[in-house]
């Protein structure tokens, strides 16, 4: 998980892959719009595959970490 940092004064503190101004957000819209690793790496062609690894995992803990609530109505 070192590759994905956080840091306020970069993209607003968004999660970022380390060294670069690219959020995990970016990486996710990319994924989910084309559904390949080999998509994100063309948009983003300063990070490598286990980079794209590390933002699914990062975002697969915050899902894990985050509780959903949802009102019955």
């Amino acid at each position: 998980m070192d590759r994905v940092v956080s840091n306020p004064a970069i993209c607003g503190g968004k999660p970022t892959i380390r060294g670069t101004r690219i959020m995990v957000r970016n990486i996710l819209d990319v994924l989910a719009l084309d559904g390949s690793i080999e998509a994100v790496l063309a948009s983003y062609p300063d990070i490598d595959a286990d980079d794209v690894k590390a933002a699914l995992a990062y975002a697969r803990d915050v899902v894990d970490d985050t509780v959903l609530i949802s009102k019955a109505g």
